[in-house]
């Protein structure tokens, strides 16, 4: 049986906190805390008792979520936190820089429009599950490894390295996912190929997302729109509730985005992307997968190597959950279980194959947007 996990709850909202409060505590897998009415009050709390996992307000009186996460990350560096945000621009613009300055993950809070027992719903659903699997990593910072065994078949082709030229990359990332693509973008030379994203983020958060990627790297990143035309050197991003698919129109391939059940309860999800690239590229598909949590894009990996493809996944040690590439590694699925910052190289040299990169950026050869 799994430890209990030991959670705290910082929100002014009186109603979020009962939510929160009524929920966790139903969960014998939880030891809750208590909750905080904002950051000053939480890091007195934290000291007292200890938690595994907090779960933080983005917005809040006295002492924000960004000031909060400031002091936890001095006070205990490695402690997993979830921050808890509307979706409203201001919230997500500030969730992301939370991520940016050490917050594990985000949770996008329910509207409200469905009423109590949809918001119920959608924290337990959502939100219990990321913090007792980050509780679980422990306050010592070991990484979270899912070791639920998935029983598959063996890939039908096993195919070297190279035997067919790539003709696009198709990433998947959940938890730690935004940190890391940014890092492997920055890295990342301009390819002759395009790329299709799916990251686990809900509306609003993708199009932010996009757009910060888009400034601080030298590739052109977009959230991605229905019809949008797959381009050499461009990079797509599924938007939050939309699976991301693509179909050929002549000599064109483009973007469907569709809102088809949640698969592996994610919607955008990896899986879906995948089998829609391997459906149009076969052999030519390069499948990345990164930290996450859960299986997500396990049975599209699947689905490349049996076409032929290529599949490279990070490795367990610089991942934040080994979840979703700790699966498609036990599977045997990967060419290649390699640290973050070798995940660009890897990419680079198995798309460069048979091909010369050119020395303008992206950017500069497709002109101002």
């Amino acid at each position: 049986m799994n430890p209990r996990v030991k959670v705290l709850v910082v929100d002014d909202s009186v109603v979020i906190r009962k939510v929160l409060t009524d929920v966790l505590m139903a969960d014998a897998e939880v030891d809750f805390l208590g909750a905080a009415a904002n950051g000053k009050i939480a890091l007195q709390k934290m000291a007292q008792t200890l938690p595994d996992v907090v779960a933080l307000d983005v917005e809040m009186p006295e002492m924000d979520g960004l000031a909060t996460l400031a002091e936890i990350r001095k006070l205990y560096p490695k402690l997993p936190v979830v921050m808890f945000s509307s979706l409203t621009e201001k919230a997500a613009a500030t969730t992301l820089e939370a991520l940016r300055l050490g917050a594990t993950d985000y949770f996008a809070k329910p509207s409200g429009t469905g009423g109590a027992r949809n918001s119920i719903e959608m924290v337990q659903r959502e939100l219990v599950p990321r913090l007792k699997g980050l509780g679980r990593i422990g306050r010592d910072g070991k990484r979270l490894a899912q070791r639920s065994v998935v029983s598959l078949p063996a890939p039908a082709v096993r195919l070297p390295t190279g035997s067919h030229r790539i003709d696009i990359v198709a990433l998947g990332a959940s938890t730690g996912g935004p940190n890391a693509i940014a890092d492997m973008l920055d890295k990342l030379p301009p390819l002759p190929v395009p790329m299709v994203i799916t990251q686990h983020m809900p509306p609003l958060f993708t199009r932010l997302f996009a757009e910060r990627l888009n400034a601080a790297t030298p590739h052109h990143v977009k959230e991605a729109a229905e019809g949008d035309v797959l381009q050499p050197g461009h990079i797509v991003i599924a938007p939050g509730d939309f699976h991301l698919v693509l179909r050929r129109e002549g000599t064109k391939v483009r973007v469907h985005l569709n809102q088809e059940p949640p698969e592996n309860s994610c919607r955008p999800a990896v899986d879906p992307m995948m089998r829609s690239v391997v459906a149009l590229h076969g052999a030519g598909v390069l499948g990345v997968v990164l930290t996450g949590m859960g299986q997500d894009g396990l049975r599209g990996c699947q689905d490349i190597r049996n076409a032929g493809g290529q599949v490279v996944v990070q490795d367990e040690a610089t991942s934040v959950v080994w979840g979703m590439p700790g699966f498609v590694a036990r599977a045997k699925l990967a060419h290649a279980v390699v640290p973050l910052s070798r995940i660009a190289s890897e990419i680079t040299s198995r798309v460069a194959s048979g091909r010369t990169f050119g020395a303008s950026t992206a950017k500069e050869a497709h002109g101002a947007r």
